[in-house]
């Protein structure tokens, strides 16, 4: 069993999956649909995750989420933690920062499970 489950999803697909903590990606970060060089693309390009981490404020909320993750596992409960990230289409920004929350995770020696749920669907007309 991994210790944390991270699970990247579009809010414009389906529901959220049920997490320990969520992150809602949608209003407060750039989103590379925007750009129509980026909309095809999905978080697999160098491209899009170039984008991603370049937005102001991307890499404190890893580093914050990182944190708050330390913390629940100082808890009693022994219970797997579960990451939501999420944005409109989960092609771009949730898959993004799961992915890097992931590889921060995994440096902490951590055991990461991570899923994309919609990063193969198509993109969301806006």
């Amino acid at each position: 069993m991994a210790d944390i489950r991270i699970v990247s999803f579009g809010y414009g697909h389906a529901a959220p999956p049920e997490a320990t903590i969520t992150l809602d990606l949608r209003q407060a970060y750039r989103d590379p649909h925007v750009n129509p060089a980026l909309r095809g693309k999905t978080a697999r390009d160098w491209a899009v995750r170039k984008a991603v981490l370049r937005t102001p404020g991307i890499r404190p909320l890893m580093k914050a989420t990182v944190q708050q993750v330390a913390a629940f596992r100082q808890g009693p409960s022994e219970s797997e933690i579960t990451i939501a990230v999420g944005c409109v289409g989960g092609r771009h920004r949730s898959a993004t920062v799961a992915h890097y929350l992931a590889r921060r995770l995994r440096r902490r020696g951590l055991q990461v499970q991570l899923q994309h749920r919609d990063l193969t669907k198509p993109v969301i007309t806006r």
